[in-house]
């Protein structure tokens, strides 16, 4: 293995990362000497690239008994076990979860009947590797025509799983599992739970390795975060067969492990192009499930939970339990509709195209929504089952390749950028870009803009290390400059206290300098909402200042308001009827998305940026009635959640087991639950010697608790829901009504309201109107099983197994003849008089 991977580290050394992820979980370079205390929590057969290449994809139907016999730790140990098998899945397998407890699934023969039915229906499905998990406390029937019926041809697997501590009879559920091609395993305990519920993927990738080279068909993962900090990753990978052949020449039939390379986002980023595309194009790629990888909105957050460090790891490495694959769909990386549909199925299945309409795009801050026309793009992606594809509005077929060619003129727009030169052309901002590949980009926009610039004086913008976004940069330089110096500085509008202006090359100045001091946007324009909204639209676009922004003060926004017209009108003006905190009118102006951007009161001026639908919720919901206002609700699948709050339990340890009355009155029980415990001891007790020791850590071994958890939250975005200019309505309340009227303004994204005062009505529905986002559990799973989305199943699968044995038992069952639990009562007391002894000579 060592070998290998240097063969391929001096063939290839453009790649990140090549991986070998073995069977046995053992390792050449791991220096056990080093951390003989330590806890490493990493098993790479749970890595998303490790199940993907080991196996072909599965279908997968988990049946629960939770029937009246199966209660206390043994449910519990039912459900840590599903949670567990569920962790053994890829984004390539489907599954589906069957519970017996209900009238429709009154026993497990029903639920068997079900499942088996499942398989003859025509819904999305992997189509390879049909397989059932029954998870029971024992006791079932064979259901022998059950399987005659519906797996006469053995095409589904059994396999069965006995949890808990029992004296039921467990020979039927082994039937099931030797006459259907399974594997039948025991789960007494917790600690039995993480190594039976996986060991079923060594059956499945028989196949395989029985096919042989056929099966060496590199597999590209989906994205998913890497434990070795390269960040969101996609990984190709390749099995590994043990060919080595046993005494009597009969091939193994395990695989020995997987090979892999990893490919970083970052990576193919740098490659692609980003800025000669406007800022509302983008491209992404999808996956033959639907999920993306290069979209803009694929961010997702970190959860930030530390595990145990071995040989000075770095603070904050993510648990592995964490890492899961980020799974976003492209109907939820955007706004969905039918159109978008029919792209996402040609996508998957690889064909080409291309398609314009008009769709709804949510906004960079995520609080608007606005219609743009787009032209999507696509195709597929050889040697890949992934297909590529771009997204452009209809302003940006086209860029501006700059180029300057006269040196005096390059110097002149460069000493424009100095901040001695702030006064005269205002405060300018640069877009923090990789112009030259010398000059590193810097989180201080400041430091970064000086060290461009002493880089362009040092040198040139024709630098063979630079690129054409300097030679655009400079451009925009210009012409902002020429604007400033001949325009805004020689004239002084009443009211305007700054002005500002971005570009698509990365410049931004605004003037006064003064102003650029307290500037809160991005430096980078193609990330500023303001911008990206400005190109949708051709009207004015106003946008409210975040509410929770501590920037903006109640001071300034005073100062704001003291300049508008209604704000000043006077006490008893006939051609106002807004005065100033009026007893009997309240006169608001809202943008598109609805949120507060003046008033004629002084108690909504704190107000300011806020949701109307807080302030006003009944007012709000006319308005959304009469079609003013619009909305979309969407949900984010990426988010983070502080933690809830677990119940208090009691201290018991969880591995024990709470009997019913029946066992306590069987003396067999008594037998066998003794005896297992004695056996635990014994294994643990020999193997580990320091097992009930308290194991020594470190001060900052575990770097940090939970902080987060992943979890889905809820926005919900407004909008102008029709092209009418005004809108009049009552507003009817319990013994009292609003008159209300609302008139758009014109070539702007605002609306002018005016209603009867709140408080003269106070019998409203006053249930807050929200708009921001908050935790939420998601859509109904029931009615998103009635349309299901398009996945492609594997273009080859492996799930013959002409030559494996028909009947296979887990070893935990070999070991239950009452002379042999005898034996190690025996043993175990004898050892167990030793054992101190033994260990403090280990000590």
């Amino acid at each position: 293995m060592r070998q290998f991977i240097s063969e391929i580290a001096l063939q290839d050394g453009g790649c990140m990362h090549k991986i070998a992820g073995l069977e046995t979980l053992s390792s050449p370079w791991v220096d056990k000497s080093q951390s003989q205390n330590k806890i490493d929590l990493y098993d790479v057969r749970r890595r998303p690239w490790y199940i993907q290449g080991a196996a072909s994809p599965k279908d997968m139907l988990i049946l629960v008994d939770a029937s009246g016999s199966v209660s206390g730790l043994t449910l519990k140990l039912i459900r840590t076990s599903v949670i567990e098998m569920l962790e053994t899945l890829s984004d390539d397998d489907f599954v589906n979860v069957v519970s017996v407890s209900t009238p429709l699934f009154p026993d497990v023969e029903a639920g068997l009947c079900c499942c088996l039915f499942q398989d003859s229906q025509s819904v999305f499905r992997a189509n390879c590797n049909k397989i059932i998990m029954l998870f029971t406390d024992g006791g079932e029937e064979k259901a022998q025509e059950i399987f005659e019926k519906y797996n006469k041809d053995k095409k589904v697997r059994v396999f069965t799983f006995s949890v808990g501590q029992h004296n039921y009879d467990k020979g039927p559920i082994q039937w099931m599992a030797c006459e259907n091609k399974g594997y039948y395993y025991e789960i007494p305990s917790i600690g039995a739970i993480r190594i039976n519920t996986q060991e079923y993927l060594d059956v499945l990738g028989r196949p395989m390795v029985m096919a042989e080279q056929k099966a060496k068909q590199v597999q590209w993962t989906n994205v998913y975060l890497d434990a070795l900090e390269l960040g969101l990753v996609i990984s190709g990978t390749l099995p590994v067969f043990n060919f080595t052949k046993d005494q009597n020449n009969v091939q193994n039939q395990l695989i020995l492990g997987v090979m892999g390379v990893d490919v970083s986002l970052e990576e193919i980023k740098k490659v692609t192009p980003r800025f000669t595309l406007c800022p509302n194009g983008y491209y992404f790629a999808i996956d033959p499930n639907g999920y993306v990888l290069l979209h803009p909105n694929l961010q997702p957050k970190h959860i930030g939970v530390g595990i145990p460090q071995i040989k000075q790891r770095r603070p904050y490495t993510q648990n592995p339990k964490s890492q899961e694959p980020v799974t976003l769909d492209f109907l939820d990386a955007e706004l969905e509709n039918d159109i978008k549909v029919e792209i996402r199925k040609k996508m998957i299945d690889g064909e080409s195209g291309d398609r314009t309409f008009q769709t709804l795009v949510k906004s960079q801050d995520e609080r608007y929504i606005d219609k743009g026309n787009r032209t999507y793009t696509w195709t597929a992606v050889n040697g890949t089952d992934y297909s590529l594809a771009l997204v452009l509005p209809s302003y940006s077929f086209y860029y501006i390749k700059a180029k300057i060619n006269e040196t005096l003129t390059q110097a002149k727009f460069i000493a424009t950028l100095k901040r001695e030169s702030f006064d005269e052309f205002g405060y300018t901002f640069l877009a923090p870009r990789d112009y030259c590949s010398t000059v590193k980009i810097t989180d201080n926009n400041t430091v970064f803009l000086q060290n461009f610039i002493e880089f362009m004086d040092q040198y040139s913008p024709e630098n063979p290390s630079c690129n054409g976004l300097v030679m655009r940069a400079l451009l925009d330089a210009g012409f902002t400059s020429d604007l400033v110096q001949n325009y805004w500085s020689k004239q002084d509008p009443e009211g305007i206290t700054a002005r500002f202006v971005a570009t698509d090359g990365g410049i931004t100045r605004v003037y006064p300098k003064s102003a650029g001091e307290y500037w809160t946007e991005n430096a980078e324009t193609y990330e500023q909402s303001f911008y990206k909204r400005s190109l949708d639209n051709e009207n004015y676009i106003f946008t409210a200042p975040f509410f929770n922004r501590k920037s903006l003060g109640t001071q300034n926004i005073q100062n704001f308001l003291r300049q508008c017209r209604f704000y000043r009108c006077k006490s008893g003006s006939e051609l106002c009827g807004c005065e100033k905190n009026s007893p009997h009118i309240d006169c608001v102006i809202l943008d598109d998305g609805g949120f507060l951007l003046m008033t004629n009161q002084d108690n909504y001026v704190p107000e300011i940026g806020k949701f109307f639908g807080e302030i006003d919720p009944g007012l709000m919901r006319n308005l959304i009635n009469m079609s003013l206002y619009a909305f979309n609700k969407s949900y984010d699948y990426q988010s983070v959640c502080d933690p809830e709050d677990e119940p208090k339990q009691g201290a018991g340890l969880r591995s024990v087991n709470v009997p019913t009355i029946a066992d306590i009155l069987h003396l067999g029980w008594w037998a066998s639950a003794a005896a297992w415990s004695i056996l635990q001891q014994l294994v643990w007790g020999l193997t580990f010697p320091r097992f009930l020791g308290a194991a020594e850590v470190e001060e900052d071994d575990f770097s940090g608790f939970p902080s987060k958890q992943s979890c889905i939250t809820v926005q919900t975005q407004y909008f102008f829901g029709s092209d009418d200019k005004s809108f009049n309505g009552i507003l009817d309340c319990i013994n009292c009504s609003r008159l209300f009227h609302a008139e758009k303004i014109s070539n702007t994204n605002l609306v002018f309201i005016m209603s009867d005062s709140k408080e003269l009505c106070h019998h409203c529905d006053t249930r807050p109107l929200m708009q921001a986002e908050k935790p939420d559990e998601g859509p109904n799973p029931c009615e998103m099983v009635q349309h299901p989305r398009y996945r492609k199943g594997p273009d080859a699968c492996f799930d013959d197994a002409k030559d494996q044995p028909l009947c296979t038992r887990s070893f935990a069952t070999a070991m239950t003849p009452t002379s042999v639990f005898i034996f190690l009562q025996v043993f175990m007391w004898c050892g167990w008089m030793i054992q101190p002894s033994v260990v403090e000579s280990l000590d």
